[in-house]
């Protein structure tokens, strides 16, 4: 890591900034570290290096992230391709010029899962079109706060099952119990 350049964190904090980079447009989402939870934001629809980069500029005004995320476009069976080193300069591009944490999720299908929701909620084809690209964003930075939180939850994450797991088999035990005594086998004469 070069000098001056802001390290990554391993668990983001405050608001996080989602973009799903692409040649012709730029899906933006915004989610809150701690609460892990992502939202669609908006759509750059520039191909111009200036226009994207001032919208970019006044979404970072306006939201004051802590970090920043980029996808990661790779191949189903994880190789890099073309756009993986457009998205990677990007990423680049965005730590020199804001000095935000920038981090890379996978982004492996999101947009036909974004696709699919948007269908799946009832939107057209040219509707879906323009909230494709944002919806795209908040899968991506919704599972990198999964990634993230993964490591963190786990310990947590085996306490809430194994109690779940107890409170399972209790219940079990009581219906059991409970329909002995319906069939007169638990009733004592």
């Amino acid at each position: 890591m070069k000098p001056g350049m802001p390290e990554a964190a391993a668990r983001p904090r405050g608001t996080v900034l989602a973009f799903d980079f692409g040649e012709k447009r730029i899906g933006v989402a915004v989610g809150d570290g701690q609460l892990r939870q992502a939202h669609p934001l908006t759509t750059i629809d520039a191909e111009a290096s200036n226009a994207r980069f001032a919208a970019i500029a006044e979404l970072i005004a306006e939201w004051q992230p802590d970090s920043l995320v980029v996808g990661q476009p790779l191949a189903l069976d994880g190789t890099p391709h073309a756009m993986t080193a457009r998205c990677a300069r990007f990423a680049n591009q965005l730590r020199g010029r804001f000095g935000l944490v920038v981090e890379h999720a996978d982004e492996r299908l999101t947009s036909a899962d974004a696709a699919a929701r948007l269908r799946a909620a009832g939107h057209g084809a040219r509707q879906a079109r323009r909230h494709l690209d944002a919806v795209a964003a908040q899968l991506i930075l919704q599972g990198h706060f999964d990634a993230t939180a993964e490591g963190d939850h786990a310990a947590r994450w085996a306490v809430v099952k194994e109690s779940s797991r107890a409170g399972r088999d209790a219940g079990r035990e009581r219906a059991n119990d409970e329909t002995d005594q319906m069939d007169g086998r638990g009733v004592s004469e």
